[in-house]
């Protein structure tokens, strides 16, 4: 599931992750993606999203599937450096960050990275 209000770079990031054969969601924004989320049927392995957009930001959207989704990773994603989220407390450390903006292998890399990862 790739949430992001950017359309450019939502379809971006949804052709790069569909040419590596995943099977991709899409939202424009927090509140759409729980309406995509619920119309699903099956898992939702990985969600990236941005961290700041408009009414719901990545990290509130991340608490409210969970429940749904126990798991669920995820992928946040800024054009804020991850050492100036954190320090922001937007996001807490160690968690899952991906630079904006980034290069179709980068994207790639980080996908398989985190869905690979024990936990």
């Amino acid at each position: 599931l790739i949430v992001e209000d950017d359309n450019g770079l939502r379809k971006f990031a949804q052709e790069v992750l569909l040419l590596h054969g995943y099977k991709v969601l899409d939202a424009e924004n927090g509140e759409d993606a729980l309406r995509v989320s619920q119309a699903h049927e099956g898992q939702i392995h990985l969600m990236i999203t941005d961290v700041v957009m408009p009414r719901m930001g990545g990290k509130e959207l991340s608490e409210k599937l969970q429940p749904f989704y126990p798991r669920m990773k995820v992928i946040y994603m800024s054009g804020y450096t991850d050492n100036a989220i954190v320090e922001h407390g937007v996001l807490a450390p160690g968690l899952n960050f991906l630079q904006k903006p980034f290069t179709p292998e980068s994207l790639a890399l980080k996908v398989r990275e985190v869905l690979d990862a024990e936990n």
